[in-house]
């Protein structure tokens, strides 16, 4: 998972981009990267959080009037300087790309662009990829109306590359492009500022930014659209191809801040409403479970464990403290980095837990990591009873567009029934949200246009055609190499 912005100003735009990417930090903590453009291009990039790549030294070197920037926690490739986005390229025209999402076929297209393009591709990250894709599609439809020929190289990458993504790509001398796979799996948020001379555009995963930087809501890049503003401010905009729309149900369940608006759907509000489901089957399914107070998993938990504890009429309290200097373990290169960081991140207020039937809700269980350890502390902080409960259902299948759910084996519902999971992590009980009820949950209200998010990584209903079981295995086979890589580096760094 990553967070991507492009903007257009009038004035410099590195400032904006950098705020963008501090805002959307949640989104990747392994690196951070800014390109712009002025005559030509100047890029800055490296590994850790915005306030540890950039100085400001670097920041006065990046000028400008337009540029992308992303973060990025690695789902494919490895976390070295060689992989971090924004990727270049200097023909044609000079073009700078970074995307949100997964190719999850980019090793057959690397060999095509090496074999039939005769383009190197000099990394193992889906973005520069992408970004040859989208310039042997430029290159192939250059000459004529520059919009035009933008639309049809979208149109080749649409053609070829499978998987769920957004992008944002700076063009020299051009201006910003920014569209979405045609299913719409990865969001793009598209904000506009007024101004004297021209108005001034701002394209991002979140709209988490807009309002500090005095940004209006526009409407979110559609699937299978391309948005292109020129040097003057003028926007082009044209649907190349759509399919039926299915934003991935896992960015309200998780990845977004709270405060975000996508597809349509506040993430507060379907968070509120995840935890009114998951205590409306609570009451119906274990009505004689005796709990004494509920107490989220911090922070993503925080919404809907407030609103289960107000359906269920039971005292809610945050008795579980997070270290905020300490990342998100879920999103972390490696098991070993991650149950070493869950060891500094999480405390417990002891007099909230002592001698009580506790009911800890939590976001979602993947590797059971996290839901582990937080059990172990409600017991020794003297808990008499610890029930577990996940707004999310149990994830059974390998996500293929941009989320770290790389193998089955993974996960701790591989294989196993509700009551071997609840046994593995040591709860009393353990409570998991129905597929219907989540989908609910983000549907219930909002400015919809989709009724079936994206959520193959609990049912494998997959988005995209052609997704076999022998393509499964293979991203299996590709993932688990690449895992061995980063828990080797992952040694390195504990």
């Amino acid at each position: 998972m990553c967070g991507i912005v492009g903007v257009k100003t009038n004035n410099g735009a590195v400032a904006e981009i950098y705020e963008s990417l501090v805002a959307m930090q949640n989104r990747g903590q392994d690196s951070a990267g800014i390109v712009t453009f002025d005559k030509r291009f100047h890029l800055k990039k490296g590994l850790g959080l915005v306030r540890e790549v950039f100085r400001q030294e670097n920041i006065d070197r990046l000028k400008g009037s337009f540029g992308i920037g992303q973060v990025r926690y690695a789902t494919m490739g490895s976390v070295t300087n060689e992989e971090i986005q924004p990727f270049t390229t200097y023909s044609p025209y000079g073009i700078a790309l970074t995307f949100n999402g997964t190719i999850y076929n980019s090793d057959k297209l690397k060999k095509e662009l090496s074999d039939k393009d005769y383009r190197h591709v000099n990394t193992d990250n889906d973005g520069e990829v992408l970004l040859n894709l989208f310039a042997v599609g430029l290159e192939r439809n250059n000459g004529g109306d520059f919009f035009e020929g933008v639309c049809k190289a979208v149109q080749y990458v649409y053609e070829r590359a499978r998987g769920g993504y957004s992008v944002v790509a700076a063009i020299a001398g051009k201006g910003i492009i920014a569209f979405r796979d045609p299913h719409g799996i990865r969001p793009l948020v598209w904000g506009v500022r007024e101004s004297t001379f021209q108005p001034e555009h701002i394209f991002a995963s979140e709209n988490t930014m807009f309002e500090i930087l005095n940004y209006k809501f526009q409407r979110d890049v559609e699937h299978g659209e391309v948005v292109f503003v020129d040097l003057q401010g003028k926007v082009f905009s044209k649907i190349i191809d759509q399919k039926e729309f299915r934003p991935c149900i896992f960015e309200y369940v998780y990845f977004a801040r709270v405060d975000a608006l996508l597809n349509g759907v506040s993430v507060y509000r379907s968070r509120l409403r995840m935890g009114q489901n998951l205590a409306a089957k609570i009451k119906r399914d274990y009505p004689n479970l005796e709990i004494d107070v509920v107490i989220p998993a911090p922070q993503c938990a925080t919404t809907a464990g407030l609103a289960c504890a107000h359906e269920l009429g039971v005292r809610y309290t945050e008795g579980i403290v997070k270290n905020q200097m300490v990342g998100r373990t879920f999103i972390m290169p490696g098991q070993k980095i991650r149950q070493k960081a869950n060891k500094y991140k999480l405390s417990v207020i002891d007099f909230e837990v002592k001698d009580k039937n506790v009911l800890v809700v939590d976001d979602s269980i993947v590797r059971g990591t996290v839901s582990r350890h937080i059990i172990q502390l409600m017991r020794k902080h003297g808990a008499k009873k610890v029930y577990f409960a996940s707004t999310a259902p149990p994830l059974r299948y390998p996500d293929l567009y941009g989320i770290d759910l790389p193998t089955r084996e993974e996960y701790i519902a591989y294989n196993k029934s509700i009551d071997e999971i609840r046994q593995s992590l040591g709860a009393d009980e353990l409570i998991y949200q129905d597929l219907d009820d989540l989908i609910e949950a983000v549907t219930r209200r909002g400015d919809l246009k989709f009724k079936r998010p994206h959520a193959a990584y609990f049912n494998g209903d997959y988005p995209t055609e052609g997704v076999t079981e022998e393509v499964l295995l293979e991203i299996e086979r590709q993932r688990k190499a690449q895992k061995a890589n980063l828990e080797g580096e992952g040694a390195q760094l504990i």
